[in-house]
């Protein structure tokens, strides 16, 4: 099977998300051929590279989203009408509606309809007339987004959007559809593959959707964070990093909100990595008939060792806290409730092991957090010097992955009997995972997907409630019979559902199902003339070795692999057969 892979800010890049589970997704699947198109962010993710590929990628072709130059393309007056047309119908879809919510969640058929044969509009005048770049970001542009806020029936925070917020808008919109004016569709392109697989939803969805439109490719959609969720947490800057106003934000969230309700609508298959993500995708449209929730899966050998010693090393009076370090996870609250925990443990304490989030907020964050414990806990006097009480360790420890107490992130579990979450926002908690295969009991506040990864082998309490968490705390530091169970229980748990040999057996199994139930695109005919139904079975090559097609005689292999170049010029399609670029540590 041929796979198009669709990434946007990840893989093959060695910064970036998703390139991990990509990797060991595109590595587990051996038999399988890969093609990779790849959406660049920024300039200095395209400068440092890509990760060492394997030998099933055939080839990779990339494009910036960060940039894109004014294509120079000049559109006759038929074609300006056809593009005005098409533009209008896509503004006025963005903009029907009462409010946010009816524009996203109860999308009636019309409005999604209008938004999506608009939509495949402009990428078919993309196709037969070149780049869309000048005339997205032209005053017909503009103009249809005033037309479509004035209209009556327009969402209520467009109504009074001004010139600035139009511009703004429409600057977002052409960098969101930029995938519209590439070369991806035709040639060899996305047209020969059997399936394309996006790794995230959203832009990176949008070569898929055409490629669906354009040749009937089947879209699988996986998601394991909700871009439509994401956008909506960090909508409030423009381009340029200034902060949107709200009829921008608005009318930003309602067109992000029909392109992700019109990717759940045509991708064949789509797969959550949770029932938090799923409910924000039924939500959004999706039928759940073609929902298949698949956990992301994650390497459990680096925490074998810590799980199989279970607490033997462990201080029994030790609180682990991992994490990177920002307003989100509420450690403020977690400080209150290890406050009531010394009260009643009087040797407890409390590690926290994370660095701050980047920028000035997580730096500022995290002193409000070291002001806060050194007032809410006194310093220990464990010590005399000259018969006078000197100041010892403090109850709470901040201290970062590779230092002298916690050299590695298996270590860092391995200090605590305990491990807590304070988290306010939570999608998919990777951290708790990491604690389940240590074979550590947890306690957890109730957000995101946490419910649903600990099943019954952890506490959970509800969030921004330190009373509560401190007395589940309490709970379990006095009974070690009861966290030894649940650390058992949970780390049984985490090998059985989160590992990455069950995703990549999951994904195994989903694009073998897509391609029986989709019909055949390459017809093989025998010596008769009669076509051969079999002749192209979905699994047709094993690793290293392809099957000959039916008639014909197996040719030499060539030696060596055959992946792509990295970075080839922004926008083109890498060269076979010259060498890769390897980010070092990427994997």
């Amino acid at each position: 099977m041929r796979i198009g892979l669709l990434t946007e800010g990840g893989y093959p890049y060695v910064s970036g998300e998703a390139r991990l589970w990509c990797d060991r997704l595109v590595r587990g699947l051996g038999q399988h051929e890969f093609d990779i198109y790849a959406l660049s962010r920024s300039e200095q993710q395209e400068d440092e590279g890509w990760i060492r590929l394997p030998s099933q990628v055939s080839r990779v072709r990339t494009a910036p989203l960060w940039t894109a130059d004014v294509d120079g393309v000049g559109y006759g007056r038929r074609v300006r009408r056809r593009f005005a047309e098409c533009y209008g119908e896509l503004a006025a879809a963005i903009c029907a509606g009462d409010a946010l919510g009816g524009a996203v969640e109860n999308a009636s058929a019309g409005v999604a309809d209008r938004f999506g044969s608009a939509l495949y509009g402009l990428a078919g005048l993309a196709r037969d007339e070149g780049g869309l770049v000048g005339a997205l970001r032209s005053e017909t542009a503009v103009r249809a987004l005033e037309h479509a806020c004035r209209a009556p029936g327009a969402l209520r925070a467009a109504r009074t959007a001004r010139v600035p917020d139009l511009l703004t808008v429409a600057a977002q919109v052409e960098r969101a559809l930029r995938p519209l004016s590439l070369d991806w569709y035709e040639d060899d392109g996305l047209d020969s593959v059997d399936l394309c697989h996006a790794t995230s939803g959203g832009v990176a969805a949008l070569p898929g959707l055409l490629a669906h439109h354009f040749s009937g490719i089947p879209l699988l959609l996986t998601e394991y964070g909700v871009q439509l969720r994401a956008h909506y947490l960090g909508s409030r800057e423009d381009l340029e990093g200034r902060v949107a106003s709200t009829p921008a934000r608005a009318l930003l969230a309602a067109f992000h909100g029909r392109l992700a309700a019109e990717a759940y609508r045509r991708a064949t298959v789509i797969t959550p990595g949770n029932t938090h993500a799923r409910r924000w995708q039924e939500r959004c449209g999706a039928d759940r008939a073609r929902i298949r929730t698949v956990y992301p899966g994650m390497d459990a050998s680096r925490f074998s060792e810590v799980g199989d010693s279970g607490e033997c090393a462990a201080d029994p009076h030790t609180l682990v806290w991992v994490g990177r370090i920002e307003p989100a996870k509420d450690l403020t609250s977690l400080l209150h409730a290890f406050a009531e925990i010394r009260k009643a443990e009087p040797k407890a304490r409390l590690r926290i092991i994370g660095a701050p989030a980047e920028g000035p907020e997580g730096a500022t964050y995290l002193a409000h957090c070291k002001a806060l414990a050194a007032r809410l806990l006194p310093y220990e006097y464990g010590y005399e010097a000259d018969g006078v009480h000197a100041v010892g360790d403090h109850p709470v420890s901040f201290e970062e992955i590779g230092g002298p107490q916690a050299p590695t992130l298996p270590e860092a579990y391995a200090a605590g009997a305990l491990v807590v979450l304070s988290s306010v926002v939570e999608g998919f908690p990777i951290s708790l995972v990491e604690a389940m295969f240590s074979g550590r009991a947890t306690v957890s506040t109730d957000v995101g997907a946490v419910v649903e990864v600990i099943g019954g082998t952890g506490l959970v309490v509800p969030p921004r409630n330190p009373q509560a968490l401190a007395e589940a705390c309490v709970a379990l530091l006095r009974d070690p019979e009861r966290r030894s169970r649940l650390g058992a229980a949970a780390r049984a748990r985490a090998l059985e559902l989160f590992t990455v040999e069950q995703n990549i057996t999951a994904f195994h199994g989903i694009y073998l199902e897509i391609l029986s139930r989709c019909p055949a695109r390459r017809v093989v005919v025998g010596a008769s003339g009669e076509p051969l139904p079999f002749a192209l079975p979905a699994e047709a090559h094993v690793p290293g070795r392809r099957w000959p097609e039916p008639g014909t005689r197996p040719a030499a292999r060539r030696p060596g692999p055959t992946w792509a170049a990295g970075p080839p010029v922004r926008g083109a399609s890498a060269v076979p057969g010259a060498p890769v670029p390897v980010g070092e540590g990427a994997w």
